[in-house]
């Protein structure tokens, strides 16, 4: 007779079997979904210290914070670290998942069923669990989330180090590439940004400032500089008190000294060095106070000079053309107003301002205002006449470009939008000039009438 009972306790081993099976995984796959919530929230607890926090924590000298310093110090290798483990663990997960299914449902389950369970609850699992719940968390509580996840990072930082080396270089080379290529977004461009992002308590004078900072680095010295004309500069052979006449009729704190001529520059004199000497005679050698002169070419960027003005202490520079020739003088003053617009002090005159507002669209400028500081009154794109320019950087500088020779007052020249009538003018320039803005509908395309 047949003894059943061995079946029956082939049976209950396997059960027992099964169910060990099940828990054993079930236990792995619960310590894998806590580890990538772990890895998932340390990416937002370390990337979202401040400057602040992380002088604090160095002060409190703590191991914890200690830890947290050593792996931020090199923030792409903890981002490599963390993504390669991440994804490490939530692979791991798919795959136990996976092999537990089979196991539960047989193989002759139909596949499609398998994959919609699969899809389903891991994927809810890792993106609630292993993704919003920690990341949340960390958002709030960074500080200690970091201190509980550095040391199990810096032990994960060795261990895959080799491969997160190879994803930074390859990381840097994309970087540097696309660091070449740059953008391509316009400054008029940005200007609409501005407008569009500006709310209503943003006042005009600081939508002004804010494109002036837009504007300020594609401007070149030439197009900001003082022309040689307007160049106040004293003759190194002037005796003291003639001098000392000039010096007291400018109210400039820094006069530029040449030799014979304009285009030989031999320093700058600063007038606080001339104070102790005011009483001396006119045969005092005031010479021996002059200071070496910087110099800077035309097409110099204004965001560079600055710098330049900030690591050498100067507040002047010469302008010189391909020639050695001097062609201007730029101070930090007119940096500054690139951005934040006229500085007047006392001793400015009110009149010398270089234009006269008539109304909302009729203006009258003298010839020689720069044609930066021309768009910056009228407010329009700084690289309007672009075009037409040709090398000209002043207002007269531009008509004489369109109307190709020196125009009688009275002339009328029209381009886009702009109407210049010619109020005053001599024999090698135009002095003075009215400006008119034409509506969309009275526009007359056209760039010479008489």
């Amino acid at each position: 007779m047949d003894d059943p009972y061995p079946s029956m306790l082939v049976t209950e081993v396997a059960s027992t079997s099964s169910v060990t099976f099940f828990f054993v995984n079930s236990l792995i796959l619960l310590v894998l979904l806590t580890l990538s919530a772990l890895i998932s929230g340390s990416e937002v607890a370390f990337f979202s210290f401040k400057q602040d926090d992380l002088e604090k924590i160095k002060e409190e000298g703590t191991s914890a914070g200690t830890k947290i310093l050593s792996l931020l110090d090199r923030p792409k290798r903890l981002l490599a670290t963390i993504l390669i483990w991440n994804n490490l663990v939530n692979v791991a997960i798919v795959t136990l998942s996976t092999f537990m299914t089979w196991e539960f449902f047989g193989t002759q389950t139909p596949e499609g069923a398998i994959v919609l369970v699969l899809t389903v609850v891991i994927t809810f699992a890792i993106v609630f669990f292993g993704e919003i719940v920690p990341k949340v968390y960390a958002a709030r509580n960074g500080y200690a989330f970091a201190a509980v996840t550095a040391g199990m990072l810096k032990v994960a930082d060795k261990m895959v180090y080799p491969l997160a080396w190879v994803l930074m270089n390859i990381s840097n080379v994309i970087e540097k590439r696309i660091d070449r290529k740059g953008y391509t977004i316009s400054v008029n461009e940005l200007h609409h940004a501005l407008e569009m992002t500006s709310d209503e308590d943003t006042t005009e004078e600081e939508k002004d400032i804010l494109k002036g900072i837009v504007n300020f680095s594609t401007l070149n010295v030439r197009q900001v500089m003082r022309s040689r004309v307007d160049i106040m500069a004293v003759d190194f052979e002037t005796d003291f008190h003639e001098l000392m006449d000039k010096v007291n009729k400018s109210g400039y704190s820094r006069i530029p000294v040449y030799r014979e001529t304009i285009d030989k520059i031999e320093g700058i004199l600063y007038i606080k060095d001339l104070l102790p000497f005011i009483e001396e005679n006119e045969g005092f050698v005031w010479q021996d106070l002059i200071r070496p002169g910087f110099f800077v070419p035309e097409n110099k960027k204004v965001d560079g000079l600055l710098k330049d003005f900030q690591e050498k202490r100067v507040h002047m520079a010469i302008v010189v053309d391909e020639y050695g020739g001097t062609s201007g003088l730029i101070t930090l003053e007119d940096l500054i107003e690139e951005i934040i617009g006229e500085i007047n002090d006392e001793f400015d005159d009110e009149d010398d301002v270089n234009y006269t507002k008539l109304d909302e669209s009729t203006f009258i400028f003298e010839g020689k205002v720069s044609l930066n500081d021309f768009c910056r009154k009228i407010d329009v794109s700084s690289n309007i006449f672009d075009e037409v320019k040709g090398e000209s950087e002043s207002l007269g500088g531009l008509l004489l470009e369109l109307n190709t020779k020196l125009p009688k007052s009275g002339t009328k020249i029209k381009y886009e939008e702009f109407e210049f009538t010619i109020l005053a003018v001599d024999t090698r320039k135009i002095k003075k000039v009215k400006v008119t803005i034409k509506s969309e509908s009275e526009k007359n395309l056209g760039h010479y009438e008489d």
